[in-house]
């Protein structure tokens, strides 16, 4: 069962988040973030995937901000329009959009201990959340653009966090996960024979065993640190 319920953030601003509720009582609590194409129908199917698994689902829509409704496809000017919103989302004055994550994680919490899931731009934001918010007992971004330089790898998890990288991503290159790993050493990573968005089955970058394999694992993980 899904619906579509409002978040309000430490700011007082309103955002929409997707739910997807499991069948039966909740085993924990998840906070599932958006790639920069939207809360579009793959976000959702992943949700309902997490919720038949025993999670109560929250989405936030994260460029609510900038631009309400936003749920595009996978061309080249669904991209370009993507990463157009999520430019304008980083140029926010801090905190911006992690006022939302922050309040779903505690909408999440109505379902147990709580864990965060990110794909793409929303694994990069899964990274900032395991080291900046409170509320959260796990974390699992997918490979998260931007999490593998610069001040990112500063950063100090207050979670277990379980990191996936694609080593045909064209965005996240190896050497930078390499000194991801090297930076974050209580972090576990795995990297796929699989490119950027591998999970993704809309995408001609899906790869259904990268894909399988990285879930059972990111599940266990969830399982371990959530109950």
């Amino acid at each position: 069962m899904s619906h579509i319920l409002e978040l309000t953030a430490a700011d007082g601003v309103v955002c929409p988040a997707y739910v997807a509720e499991p069948a039966q009582n909740p085993k924990g609590g998840l906070v599932l973030l958006q790639e920069i194409f939207g809360v579009n129908s793959h976000i959702r199917a992943v949700a309902d995937v997490y919720a038949a698994e025993g999670y109560r689902v929250v989405v936030p829509a994260t460029f609510h901000r900038v631009k309400p409704g936003v749920e595009l496809g996978y061309t080249e000017a669904d991209m370009g329009e993507g990463i157009g919103y999520k430019t304008a989302v980083d140029a926010l004055p801090a905190p911006g959009v992690m006022q939302d994550i922050q309040a779903a994680i505690d909408e999440a919490a109505n379902g147990g201990l709580v864990g965060i899931v990110g794909y793409c731009w929303g694994g990069l934001l899964t990274w900032r959340a395991a080291c900046t918010l409170s509320g959260l007992s796990v974390a699992v971004p997918y490979y998260g653009g931007g999490m593998t330089a610069g001040d990112e790898l500063t950063r100090k998890p207050q979670v277990p966090v379980l990191a996936h990288f694609g080593e045909k991503d064209h965005w996240i290159s190896l050497d930078s996960v390499a000194a991801f790993r090297e930076a974050q050493p209580g972090v576990e990573v795995h990297a796929y024979a699989a490119d950027h968005g591998f999970n993704c089955e809309q995408r001609g970058s899906y790869d259904e065993a990268a894909a399988t394999l990285a879930r059972q694992r990111t599940l266990a993980f969830l399982a371990q640190h959530l109950g």
